[in-house]
């Protein structure tokens, strides 16, 4: 019988993150769920830690890959469970009672995410998903995979992430999953994971690869949407103009024009 969840999580010469993330997943007290690593050949002792948690890993390898979607996509063909979850090396849950909680809420959807606990240095802040998702959020946005369950028969019907994107292929992915196969999906109102924002989306110097990613990915997808969404931000752009104005603000003030 197939467990209900497959936790993957992918790794590269990231031993002490690696580490604090099995650890995490393995110290979970509802444990229905089949637990999948994969290493990229990993140098830094981190095939010989996995060895050592064979009995406590479902699955595990350490070999030469493509990259980061190349991995992840190695976990998808390797897993059994009804949904999929994604903890990267050095992400973890926030005690050992967050599978507990979450199992509740696997159910009917096709994708289920929640909220997350974002840390960026010396600061912390959790990172509130909207319940409802429209295109102008997802345009730059989207529940991270650290804190997003997916159905296996997401990946059955839109395919696996696009190893030709260095950055986006998981925004891809969910992009096509809500916007051209109707998916169903579901916020849960709560947190149960930290996300350390230094994977390799939050390098600066990623940010230019990563929106031209986007712009390929909005061009060849969705031409006649991306045309709309230009047309949005331009008059978004053109009322916060207005609102700095000054005398749209003095009529406002004089009562010969509602306040927008």
């Amino acid at each position: 019988m197939n467990k209900k969840l497959s936790i993957i999580t992918i790794n590269y010469n990231n031993f002490l993150g690696l580490q604090k993330t099995v650890e995490s997943v393995t110290s979970q007290t509802w444990q229905e769920f089949e637990y999948i690593v994969i290493d990229g050949g990993s140098t830094d002792g981190s095939a010989a830690y996995l060895e050592s948690q064979t009995n406590n890993i479902t699955y595990w390898i350490s070999e030469p890959d493509k990259g980061i979607y190349n991995a992840m996509n190695k976990g998808i063909a390797m897993a059994t469970g009804e949904y999929l979850f994604f903890l990267n090396s050095g992400d973890h849950f926030i005690n050992t009672l967050s599978l507990q909680e979450v199992q509740k809420h696997l159910f009917k959807q096709d994708v289920i995410y929640f909220n997350i606990n974002v840390i960026h240095k010396e600061n912390s802040y959790v990172l509130e998903n909207p319940a409802v998702l429209s295109f102008s959020y997802l345009h730059n946005n989207l529940p991270c995979h650290q804190c997003t369950f997916i159905h296996q028969s997401v990946f059955e019907r839109v395919g696996y992430y696009d190893e030709s994107l260095k950055i986006v292929a998981d925004w891809k992915l969910l992009l096509q999953a809500i916007l051209k196969h109707n998916v169903t999906y579901r916020k849960v109102d709560a947190v149960f994971s930290i996300f350390y924002k230094d994977g390799i989306s939050s390098i600066p110097e990623n940010q230019s690869i990563m929106e031209a990613e986007r712009t390929q990915v909005l061009e060849t997808e969705f031409p006649v949407l991306l045309i709309d969404l230009k047309e949005y931000f331009m008059q978004q752009r053109i009322i916060r103009n207005l609102r700095k104005s000054r005398k749209i603000n003095w009529l406002i003030r004089l009562g010969l024009l509602d306040k927008f």
